[in-house]
Protein backbone atom coordinates (compact mmCIF):
# COMPACT_ATOMS: atom_id res chain seq x y z
CA UNK A 1 0.00 0.00 0.00
CA UNK A 2 1.43 3.55 -1.06
CA UNK A 3 2.37 5.76 2.32
CA UNK A 4 0.79 9.38 2.79
CA UNK A 5 1.96 12.34 5.17
CA UNK A 6 0.13 14.47 6.95
CA UNK A 7 1.43 17.71 7.41
CA UNK A 8 0.89 19.79 10.71
CA UNK A 9 2.10 23.08 11.76
CA UNK A 10 1.53 26.74 12.55
CA UNK A 11 1.26 29.05 9.65
CA UNK A 12 4.64 30.11 7.52
CA UNK A 13 6.46 26.75 8.83
CA UNK A 14 6.74 25.72 5.71
CA UNK A 15 4.37 23.38 4.67
CA UNK A 16 3.10 24.51 1.81
CA UNK A 17 7.05 24.50 0.58
CA UNK A 18 7.84 21.24 1.20
CA UNK A 19 4.54 19.81 -0.44
CA UNK A 20 5.32 21.70 -3.75
CA UNK A 21 9.17 19.83 -3.59
CA UNK A 22 7.51 16.89 -2.76
CA UNK A 23 4.53 16.90 -5.32
CA UNK A 24 7.83 17.89 -7.80
CA UNK A 25 9.86 15.30 -6.81
CA UNK A 26 8.40 12.98 -5.73
CA UNK A 27 5.48 12.68 -7.66
CA UNK A 28 2.63 13.15 -4.34
CA UNK A 29 -0.80 14.50 -4.69
CA UNK A 30 -1.20 18.06 -2.37
CA UNK A 31 -4.15 17.95 -1.03
CA UNK A 32 -5.09 21.44 0.66
CA UNK A 33 -8.77 21.09 2.23
CA UNK A 34 -9.91 25.03 1.44
CA UNK A 35 -8.88 24.25 -2.12
CA UNK A 36 -10.87 21.39 -2.54
CA UNK A 37 -13.65 23.37 -1.28
CA UNK A 38 -13.75 25.55 -3.76
CA UNK A 39 -13.33 23.61 -6.78
CA UNK A 40 -16.12 21.69 -5.47
CA UNK A 41 -17.83 24.54 -5.35
CA UNK A 42 -16.90 25.44 -8.80
CA UNK A 43 -17.75 22.00 -10.22
CA UNK A 44 -21.34 23.20 -9.01
CA UNK A 45 -21.70 19.43 -7.77
CA UNK A 46 -24.69 18.41 -5.24
CA UNK A 47 -21.51 18.26 -2.64
CA UNK A 48 -20.33 21.57 -4.07
CA UNK A 49 -24.02 23.14 -3.64
CA UNK A 50 -23.98 22.33 -0.39
CA UNK A 51 -20.82 23.61 0.95
CA UNK A 52 -21.46 27.15 -0.59
CA UNK A 53 -24.76 27.25 0.70
CA UNK A 54 -22.92 26.61 4.22
CA UNK A 55 -20.16 28.92 3.65
CA UNK A 56 -23.16 32.03 1.97
CA UNK A 57 -24.75 31.69 5.54
CA UNK A 58 -21.29 32.77 7.37
CA UNK A 59 -20.84 29.10 9.38
CA UNK A 60 -17.90 26.84 9.35
CA UNK A 61 -18.01 23.74 6.92
CA UNK A 62 -18.46 20.82 9.88
CA UNK A 63 -16.00 17.76 10.06
CA UNK A 64 -18.26 15.76 8.20
CA UNK A 65 -18.67 17.63 5.35
CA UNK A 66 -14.40 17.96 5.10
CA UNK A 67 -14.72 14.10 5.67
CA UNK A 68 -16.86 13.71 2.25
CA UNK A 69 -15.09 16.04 0.40
CA UNK A 70 -11.71 14.01 1.22
CA UNK A 71 -13.58 10.44 0.34
CA UNK A 72 -15.17 11.83 -2.76
CA UNK A 73 -11.62 13.68 -4.17
CA UNK A 74 -9.15 10.75 -3.55
CA UNK A 75 -8.17 7.37 -4.13
CA UNK A 76 -5.85 6.25 -1.91
CA UNK A 77 -5.05 3.30 -4.08
CA UNK A 78 -3.83 4.97 -6.97
CA UNK A 79 -2.17 8.01 -5.74
CA UNK A 80 0.33 9.34 -2.50
CA UNK A 81 -1.16 12.06 -0.71
CA UNK A 82 0.06 15.16 1.36
CA UNK A 83 -3.18 16.03 3.58
CA UNK A 84 -2.05 20.12 4.55
CA UNK A 85 -3.95 21.89 6.86
CA UNK A 86 -5.88 18.90 7.98
CA UNK A 87 -6.79 17.32 10.78
CA UNK A 88 -6.57 21.04 12.74
CA UNK A 89 -7.64 19.33 16.54
CA UNK A 90 -7.73 15.74 17.75
CA UNK A 91 -11.20 14.57 16.54
CA UNK A 92 -10.68 15.10 12.82
CA UNK A 93 -7.20 13.31 13.67
CA UNK A 94 -9.43 9.97 14.72
CA UNK A 95 -12.09 10.73 12.21
CA UNK A 96 -9.37 10.85 9.42
CA UNK A 97 -7.85 7.79 9.67
CA UNK A 98 -11.31 6.27 10.62
CA UNK A 99 -13.45 7.17 7.53
CA UNK A 100 -10.76 8.10 4.74
CA UNK A 101 -7.06 6.38 5.56
CA UNK A 102 -8.72 3.02 7.02
CA UNK A 103 -5.44 1.48 7.67
CA UNK A 104 -3.32 2.85 4.96
CA UNK A 105 0.16 3.80 5.77
CA UNK A 106 0.12 7.98 7.15
CA UNK A 107 3.26 9.66 8.36
CA UNK A 108 2.33 12.80 10.52
CA UNK A 109 5.36 15.44 9.89
CA UNK A 110 5.14 18.06 12.32
CA UNK A 111 7.04 21.05 11.32
CA UNK A 112 8.32 22.89 14.69
CA UNK A 113 9.34 26.56 14.88
CA UNK A 114 10.13 29.22 17.08
CA UNK A 115 7.20 31.40 17.43
CA UNK A 116 9.28 34.90 16.85
CA UNK A 117 10.44 33.45 14.15
CA UNK A 118 7.45 32.86 12.47
CA UNK A 119 5.84 36.53 13.56
CA UNK A 120 9.12 37.93 11.41
CA UNK A 121 8.52 35.09 8.63
CA UNK A 122 4.58 35.90 8.33
CA UNK A 123 4.75 39.21 8.66
CA UNK A 124 7.04 40.01 5.93
CA UNK A 125 5.65 36.90 3.22
CA UNK A 126 4.39 39.17 0.32
CA UNK A 127 2.03 37.26 -2.48
CA UNK A 128 1.51 38.25 -5.68
CA UNK A 129 -2.43 39.26 -6.17
CA UNK A 130 -2.21 38.05 -9.78
CA UNK A 131 -0.66 34.55 -9.96
CA UNK A 132 -0.57 33.87 -5.91
CA UNK A 133 3.87 33.64 -5.85
CA UNK A 134 4.95 33.91 -2.50
CA UNK A 135 7.77 35.89 -1.69
CA UNK A 136 9.35 36.81 1.60
CA UNK A 137 11.64 40.85 2.28
CA UNK A 138 14.12 38.78 4.36
CA UNK A 139 14.36 35.49 2.80
CA UNK A 140 13.06 35.34 -0.55
CA UNK A 141 12.76 38.20 -2.36
CA UNK A 142 11.83 38.19 -6.23
CA UNK A 143 14.45 39.07 -8.04
CA UNK A 144 13.39 42.14 -9.09
CA UNK A 145 12.28 44.40 -5.91
CA UNK A 146 8.86 44.87 -6.70
CA UNK A 147 8.26 42.65 -9.42
CA UNK A 148 6.92 38.54 -9.51
CA UNK A 149 9.45 36.30 -10.75
CA UNK A 150 6.52 33.95 -12.39
CA UNK A 151 4.14 36.32 -13.89
CA UNK A 152 6.06 40.06 -14.27
CA UNK A 153 3.24 41.23 -11.86
CA UNK A 154 3.99 44.63 -10.40
CA UNK A 155 1.16 43.70 -7.07
CA UNK A 156 2.86 42.26 -4.61
CA UNK A 157 0.88 42.49 -1.21
CA UNK A 158 0.91 41.56 2.69
CA UNK A 159 -2.39 39.42 2.89
CA UNK A 160 -4.77 40.79 5.82
CA UNK A 161 -4.07 37.81 8.11
CA UNK A 162 -0.34 38.54 7.88
CA UNK A 163 -0.24 41.42 9.71
CA UNK A 164 1.73 40.92 13.44
CA UNK A 165 -1.64 40.90 15.71
CA UNK A 166 -3.80 38.59 13.71
CA UNK A 167 -0.50 36.40 13.10
CA UNK A 168 -0.25 35.97 16.99
CA UNK A 169 -4.08 35.08 17.57
CA UNK A 170 -3.37 32.60 14.46
CA UNK A 171 -0.45 30.78 16.40
CA UNK A 172 -2.36 31.00 19.65
CA UNK A 173 -5.64 28.76 18.51
CA UNK A 174 -2.84 26.96 16.67
CA UNK A 175 -0.82 25.78 19.87
CA UNK A 176 -4.01 25.24 22.12
CA UNK A 177 -5.14 22.75 19.87
CA UNK A 178 -2.38 20.69 18.52
CA UNK A 179 -0.55 19.07 21.53
CA UNK A 180 -3.55 16.42 21.84
CA UNK A 181 -3.13 15.78 18.10
CA UNK A 182 0.92 15.42 18.13
CA UNK A 183 0.05 13.08 21.35
CA UNK A 184 -2.32 10.88 19.36
CA UNK A 185 0.32 10.98 16.50
CA UNK A 186 2.98 10.24 18.47
CA UNK A 187 1.63 7.14 21.04
CA UNK A 188 0.44 5.51 17.57
CA UNK A 189 3.97 5.87 16.07
CA UNK A 190 3.48 7.84 13.31
CA UNK A 191 4.99 11.07 14.33
CA UNK A 192 7.89 12.56 12.46
CA UNK A 193 9.01 16.04 13.77
CA UNK A 194 10.98 18.47 11.16
CA UNK A 195 13.19 21.65 12.58
CA UNK A 196 11.35 24.16 10.20
CA UNK A 197 14.02 26.77 10.89
CA UNK A 198 16.38 24.88 8.40
CA UNK A 199 16.84 25.83 4.91
CA UNK A 200 13.87 24.38 2.38
CA UNK A 201 16.32 22.19 1.18
CA UNK A 202 17.77 20.82 4.14
CA UNK A 203 14.00 20.40 5.42
CA UNK A 204 13.28 18.39 1.89
CA UNK A 205 16.26 15.92 2.60
CA UNK A 206 15.03 15.23 5.90
CA UNK A 207 11.41 14.56 5.00
CA UNK A 208 12.40 12.53 1.85
CA UNK A 209 15.11 10.24 4.01
CA UNK A 210 12.05 8.85 5.74
CA UNK A 211 9.79 8.25 2.88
Amino acid sequence: MKSHLIFIGAPGSGKGTQASKLVADKGFKHISTGDLLRAEIAKKSALGIEVKQVMDEGKLVSDDLVIRLLQANIDLNASQYIFDGYPRNLAQAQTLDKEVLKGYPATSVYFEINTTKLVERLTNRRTCKDCGAIYNLISKNPKVIGTCDQCGGTNLVQRADDHEDVIKNRLKVFQETIDPVLKYYQDLGRLMKINAEQAPDEIFKMISSKL
